[in-house]
C-alpha cells in the first residue's frame, strides 16, 4: 500500500492544463503497461457529481515502462469550469484491478479575464 501525495492543483480558466507526473517507487519508474487511471474533480468528497472527470485516453496519457503520467484538458474545456475551489484525487488501476490513489488534494480554478 502506498499513501497518496497530496498535491495542490491551479488550472486557470480557459487556458489549456497540462499536469506531467512520473509515478516513482524507491527512484525506479513504475511500469504503467497494463495500467488505466481516473481522476475526478468535485465540490466536495462526498459530491455526487463531478466538475471534470478525465480517464485513461480521455485527458490521461500513461508512458508504459518510463512511468510518466500526462494530464490535459483544453481551453474549451476549461472554459466550461467553474471558479472556485475543489477537492480531487488520481487513482491508477493495475491490470489485476488493484486500485493505488496516487495524489490528492484541492483543485483551483483560476477565473478568466480574457475571453
Amino acid at each position: 500500500m502506498q499513501n497518496p501525495a497530496i498535491y495542490n492543483v491551479t488550472m486557470y480558466q480557459g487556458a489549456s492544463f497540462d499536469l506531467s507526473l512520473t509515478w516513482n517507487v524507491n527512484s525506479l519508474p513504475v511500469n504503467l503497461t497494463g495500467y488505466t487511471s481516473r481522476m475526478q474533480v468535485r465540490t466536495s468528497y462526498d459530491a455526487t457529481s463531478t466538475v471534470l472527470s478525465l480517464t485513461s485516453g480521455t485527458g490521461i496519457t500513461l508512458g508504459g515502462t518510463a512511468g510518466t503520467i500526462l494530464i490535459a484538458a483544453s481551453a474549451a474545456t476549461t472554459a466550461g469550469v467553474a471558479t472556485g475551489q475543489y477537492v480531487y484525487d488520481l487513482e491508477m488501476v493495475s491490470g489485476g484491478s488493484a486500485v493505488t490513489r496516487l495524489i490528492q488534494g484541492t483543485f483551483l480554478v483560476d477565473p478568466e479575464v480574457t475571453k
